[in-house]
């Protein structure tokens, strides 16, 4: 097989993103199979376990950006992708081989078949194995689904990290935020260290007990705050006004990252705490490990090659994306939405099925001009579905039967003193940046 022939076969896989439920699969059973098989190569580095309903992307990304900058040897491991594959898997920003995706599929492809894994299955396994045959440094994996059944938390990390909690997958994790933090909060291993990003008077007694019952240390990052408070810059990105560490320039953009560098620089204090970062200090001078914690947080984009978050595409128009796919997120996507300074809002705008659509749909502008499409994936509504939605929300504008179609409509319509606006899910992010850009 060739390297397009391999990602077909991965892809023909049962895959949640792809086909929902039936791409689902509960349980460690398969992950376990497969680890043993392979050695247990994540006991050869050290890990960082990232879980959460919004921001884990962002969060993963950059502590691994603050790890590069000290110098680690860092794997990284998130989902979905967006344009490529091989995004899921990098090495200090760089994607696997794709000789790599190859060699690894026809070497186990009869042991994929007698298993039987889901697709995210088997990429866990890949991305594993490939960090250790590289002999890496340490690893941040993102959580793909939940937490404690999700297939990556076979891992002993150094240090546990959940963003936040909204509801997302409830027919997975629970109706209930009390629910969902408990399956979240099944990363949370003996004696490691746990950071939570942002809790409530519903999620904070799961956390704390969990945490009890493990005998884990844990951070609430909201009683530790040091974003005193922040703005945005003129590429687009956040300048962070903070109580301890002076300014901090952040490469991403978007009202909710506020609450993720908050969560990030408590990790940080934490790996600063078991010798992983040095000392973090501004006084009297910045040490050096707050000077990289600067330099992942400013290079976030470059050393990674994250995309998708709050991201400027062009100018005249102002074309932004964003991977924002659920209510939790859209709370804050929409204030920023909102906050734009054009002649017109042109928003391309599609979902999934398996999400509160019509909550998102409350907290969009009426005034702007909507496009609404359909991206690739089995789980995406329709896009005459999306348009009659959005007619009980005021929201006018026409259907697309594919998300370019409405791409390239709204740029035409748009003058050069509107702004475009692509999201609604991963998906359609992933069809403008791969078909589109």
């Amino acid at each position: 097989m060739n390297y397009k022939e391999t990602v077909e076969f991965l892809y023909n896989i049962p895959m949640f993103e792809k086909q929902g439920k039936s791409g689902y699969k509960e349980g460690l059973g398969n992950t376990t199979a497969l680890d043993d098989h392979f050695g247990h190569p994540h006991r050869n580095y050290r890990t960082i376990h990232v879980a959460g309903t919004n921001g884990k992307g962002s969060v993963s990304h950059t502590l691994a950006a603050i790890l590069q900058s000290a110098g680690y040897k860092v794997g990284l491991y998130t989902s979905p992708h967006l344009a490529s594959f091989r995004e899921r898997i990098r090495i200090d920003g760089k994607m696997i081989p794709e000789d790599y995706v190859v060699d690894f599929v026809m070497t186990n492809r009869s042991l994929i078949e007698s298993i039987n894994p889901s697709f995210f299955e088997v990429v866990t396994a890949m991305a594993f194995k490939f960090f250790s045959d590289e002999k890496i440094d340490i690893a941040v994996i993102e959580v793909g689904l939940g937490g404690r059944l999700d297939c990556t938390n076979i891992i002993t990390p150094v240090l546990s990290v959940i963003t936040n909690i909204s509801f997302d997958h409830t027919q997975f994790l629970g109706d209930t935020l009390a629910k969902i933090a408990s399956e979240k909060a099944g990363i949370i291993k003996h004696g490691i260290p746990a950071v939570i990003g942002e809790a409530d008077d519903e999620t904070r007694p799961v956390f704390t007990a969990k945490a009890e019952d493990a005998e884990s240390p844990i951070y609430f990052a909201e009683d530790d705050r040091q974003i005193i408070s922040s703005e945005d810059t003129p590429s687009g990105g956040r300048l962070y006004h903070t109580r301890d560490y002076g300014e901090i320039e952040g490469q991403l953009g978007g009202l909710y990252q506020d609450k993720n560098t908050n969560t990030i620089l408590k990790a940080c204090k934490i790996l600063s705490d078991v010798g992983i970062l040095g000392d973090i200090s501004a006084t009297p001078d910045p040490s050096p490990a707050l000077l990289q914690i600067k330099e992942g947080i400013r290079n976030v984009g470059s050393l990674t090659g994250l995309t998708g978050r709050w991201q400027i595409l062009r100018e005249h128009p102002r074309v932004i994306c964003d991977t924002g796919h659920n209510v939790g997120g859209w709370i804050y996507l929409s204030k920023q939405i909102k906050a734009l300074k054009c002649d017109k809002l042109h928003i391309v705008f599609g979902m999934v099925d398996d999400k509160d659509v019509e909550g998102v749909m409350e907290m969009l502008p009426e005034d702007a001009v909507y496009y609404f499409t359909k991206a690739s994936s089995k789980r995406a509504i329709s896009e005459k579905r999306m348009k009659e939605l959005g007619l009980k929300h005021n929201l006018k504008g026409e259907a697309f039967g594919s998300v370019r179609k409405a791409y390239e409509t709204a740029l035409r319509a748009a003058t050069e003193k509107d702004i475009v606006f692509v999201g609604g899910s991963s998906y359609v992010v992933a069809d403008l940046l791969s078909e589109c850009i």
